[in-house]
């Protein structure tokens, strides 16, 4: 390939990517902006608290456990019609949530924008992960961040239109605001070509082992590693949505969530300090774990990240009652969390090839939609306990059983995978992409 057609690729990639990102933002606030609408919609509806949280696992299921049907339809039609559609459905659901007067109607608007926000974020990490052979950890960890940070600068406008106009006119404009921009960047997307990425594909470090075969989706689900991935996928992502969900409940019942709190010379009441630092770490945290994980391998990324969770969410709970150290250690809690929509995609990618990525990677996906069923429970066991303290101590322990099994079940699982596909010869014939 000539040094232009290089540069050539290499702006267009990266076009790519950024709209990708862009897109990735808008469906933010779908799931990091839910805990703001939580008490407010309890107090004007009466609505239990546990059961407006079912929209939220809702919301999770479909944006989740759909993800392998859009991707299939990524991969065969393009990424345009599905994001394209996807921001249709985002944008429609929460303005029918700010017209929502029964839970009925909430949960159908839950469905409508996990479909939507489902169909833009697998079809933004397949195809990040088809442009960057050479750099899956890293261009998978800069789309997820779009998701993880892109609430970040919202979150103030957001709580300010809820308080002065009401959760309603915030769910109508900023759902129409968002499904806009989605229409609009999905006219630019576009999957590469096979020969437009052959030259990078060579460029991967010998610490990240690629697949020498591309294996479809029902060869990847016959396979020991994609279930153990599968299995740490849910129990890194349950702790995670439930602090996300939960933020806001949880700082009400701590009673410090109207608390100034003063840090980095910002003073902001602790939930909104906390909620702000948090989007912005958990966005952080993805382009560095991939970043790192290209450098010294998936497996051994995933054991830091995933311990230093499990120790976070732990002390949160111990500790989590002082407004400081509930700001900072949630901040924690989320930079050690985001990872996992980067690292296991990734790895995904590297494990069972590109031809199929996008409906591979939305297949392992699926797992955070199975975390999100536990969501619900974590309220009854908080009644049920009286606190929150047995909820973290569930979630610490399954981080930590993460961590390890990443280095003692998933890293030696994943080199005789990767014996076996190359003892199977060369790539497997493929349709010409």
């Amino acid at each position: 390939m000539t040094s232009d057609a290089t540069s050539s690729l290499n702006r267009t990639r990266w076009l790519q990517l950024v709209f990708g990102v862009i897109c990735m933002c808008m469906i933010a606030n779908m799931q990091y902006g839910w805990t703001f609408f939580v008490n407010p919609m309890q107090e004007r509806h009466g609505w239990d608290r546990a059961a407006i949280q079912v929209a939220f696992s809702i919301f999770i299921v479909t944006e989740t456990w759909l993800v392998p049907v859009e991707g299939w339809f990524v991969d065969k039609y393009g990424p345009r019609i599905v994001v394209l559609f996807g921001g249709v459905f985002c944008g429609l659901a929460w303005v029918l949530n700010s017209y929502a007067t029964s839970l009925t109607t909430l949960y159908i608007a839950a469905a409508l924008g996990g479909i939507g926000a489902g169909a833009v974020y697998g079809t933004c990490v397949g195809n990040s992960l088809k442009w960057f052979p050479d750099r899956r950890g890293l261009a998978a960890g800069i789309t997820a961040a779009g998701f993880g940070a892109g609430s970040a600068l919202t979150v103030i406008p957001i709580q300010n239109m809820i308080k002065n106009q009401g959760y309603e006119a915030a769910f109508f404009y900023f759902g129409l605001g968002q499904g806009i921009v989605i229409t609009v960047l999905a006219l630019f997307l576009m999957a590469p070509k096979k020969a437009q990425i052959a030259a990078v594909a060579a460029k991967v470090a010998a610490s990240v082992k690629q697949s020498v075969r591309e294996f479809t989706p029902k060869e990847m689900l016959t396979t020991p590693l994609f279930w153990v991935m599968y299995a740490m996928f849910v129990m890194m992502a349950a702790g995670g949505l439930m602090a996300t969900a939960q933020l806001g409940p949880i700082a009400k019942d701590f009673g410090i969530a109207d608390i100034p709190v003063s840090l980095i010379g910002i003073t902001l009441p602790a939930l909104t300090f906390a909620a702000a630092i948090d989007r912005v770490l958990n966005g952080l945290t993805r382009p560095f774990f991939g970043w790192v994980s290209d450098q010294i391998g998936r497996e051994n990324t995933m054991f830091v990240a995933f311990a230093i969770e499990g120790v976070g969410i732990y002390a949160l709970s111990v500790l989590g009652q002082n407004p400081v150290m509930f700001v900072i250690l949630t901040g924690l809690v989320f930079f050690a969390w985001g990872e996992i929509y980067s690292l296991f995609p990734a790895m995904c990618g590297d494990a069972f090839g590109s031809k199929f990525a996008t409906t591979n990677a939305g297949l392992l996906y699926t797992a955070k939609g199975t975390a999100a069923l536990i969501v619900p429970f974590t309220s009854i066991i908080t009644t049920m306990t009286g606190s929150w303290h047995a909820v973290f101590i569930i979630a610490a322990a399954l981080n930590i059983i993460a961590a390890v099994m990443a280095l003692a079940v998933l890293k030696p699982l994943a080199s005789s995978h990767g014996k076996r596909a190359r003892a199977q010869g060369a790539t497997k014939p493929v349709a010409a992409e």
